[in-house]
């Protein structure tokens, strides 16, 4: 993980639970991971989430991949998994994205301890980052995580994974072509197209790796 993320670049940010815990099998977990992401994606805010909560408990953004005022990062594409997070972010405020999804990260981390009633790590380090360098890395990287669900065999379709940003690509053709023009696909139907002819080569991927090295 590097210190500083300069705006206009483009990351793939991923992290896993500690020992493959099940984190977000519960869905209010999920979503309470989905609310706070969009809370501390903002320049304006100022004090934790529980706090913000405290204050306002009907607040919900479950629709984390829309554009909103005073954002630090862009979402092109996310996937909530069971034991893991996938995010494909334009950074759009220098030097802020460490500070910001280890915001994320501890917020959550505070409220599972508390509700579970444990202590410690829930994260296995801290998050990864990947710098996107290129229009077809970029697209590959969307279509990995977007086919996430469909590799672990939760689902047999991506947009029956309601964790994911796929659902809203493949539904609204807004987007594609005024809100993720990052993406170089603006029509629907050859988004759609594209990522789900990879369904199975990505699903043998994983099984040649597991025997890799298993």
């Amino acid at each position: 993980m590097r210190n500083k993320f300069y705006q206009g670049e483009i990351w793939h940010i991923f992290n896993k639970s500690i020992a493959n815990f099940g984190i977000f099998s519960d869905l209010n977990n999920s979503y309470r991971f989905i609310n706070t992401f969009s809370y501390y994606n903002n320049k304006s805010t100022l004090e934790s989430f529980s706090k913000f909560l405290g204050k306002n408990s009907k607040y919900k953004n479950e629709k984390i991949i829309y554009p909103k005022d005073n954002s630090l990062c862009k979402i092109l594409s996310y996937c909530i998994m069971p034991d893991h997070y996938h995010f494909l972010l334009k950074v759009l405020e220098d030097s802020s994205l460490s500070q910001f999804i280890n915001n994320v990260e501890n917020s959550f981390t505070r409220y599972f301890n508390i509700k579970f009633d444990r202590k410690g790590p829930l994260w296995q380090s801290a998050f990864k980052s990947v710098e996107i360098g290129s229009n077809t890395q970029l697209l590959h990287v969307s279509r990995y995580i977007h086919l996430n669900p469909t590799t672990s065999q939760l689902v047999d379709k991506p947009e029956d994974w309601i964790f994911s940003s796929y659902k809203d690509f493949i539904t609204d053709k807004n987007l594609l072509n005024d809100f993720t023009k990052e993406i170089s696909i603006d029509d629907v139907g050859d988004y759609k197209q594209f990522i789900e002819n990879n369904i199975e080569y990505q699903r043998e991927l994983k099984r040649i790796r597991k025997l890799i090295l298993e």
